[in-house]
């Protein structure tokens, strides 16, 4: 799967790794917020990395969680959804704003293509993935969504609301549907 390879999502193995970050979501996402030393935990338990004084506000939605590495100082805002199918990497001082989407499935376009038969005759959904790299030092806009595959390079902003269907360079400002660059950032303070 993290190979991108096609792969099953009723895999047995897969169905419970996904299950074990639904049961940890579901406490992390009940929790006091004032609780942080037993957010903290869940998150270490629940993401493949957690850097120090990173933060997760409630809820937060995610498909395995140990397939995304979450940077030091970093904040994902309330209501995000990370499938991470593949791999999520957000880098340090990342602020992910509320409702952002990141995915990292992918499908074959054409139904004959997408929908499979396996050795026993069951219908199998073909599923592959591809990575999203979230650079140091990123802002992404509320609502925003990133597609699989995509790369936002250090220091880049994302508009609120855009759709981002390609990778992004460092140091710029991009927005819309499809997510375009509109300007360079200078190093200038």
């Amino acid at each position: 799967m993290l190979c991108g390879e096609f792969y099953d999502t009723r895999d047995l193995e897969l169905r419970r790794l996904s299950s074990n970050a639904k049961d940890l979501m579901r406490v992390y996402n009940n929790l006091p917020a004032e609780n942080m030393e037993l957010r903290n935990q869940i998150l270490r338990s629940l993401l493949g990395f957690c850097g120090e004084n990173a933060r997760v506000n409630q809820p937060i939605w995610v498909d395995y969680g140990c397939n995304i590495f979450l940077g030091s100082g970093s904040l994902v805002n309330m209501n995000c959804t990370l499938l991470d199918t593949g791999r999520i990497t957000i880098g340090d001082n990342a602020l992910i704003g509320p409702d952002v989407k990141i995915y990292t499935a992918v499908h074959p376009i054409v139904a004959a293509e997408r929908i499979d038969t396996d050795k026993s005759g069951k219908q199998v959904i073909r599923t592959q993935t591809a990575p999203v790299a979230i650079g140091n030092n990123v802002w992404i806009g509320g609502g925003a969504i990133l597609l699989p595959g995509v790369t936002i390079g250090d220091n880049t902003v994302i508009g609120a609301g855009s759709v981002v269907t390609k990778s992004i360079p460092a140091n710029v400002v991009a927005s819309g549907n499809p997510c375009t660059v509109k300007k360079m950032l200078s190093d200038e303070k």
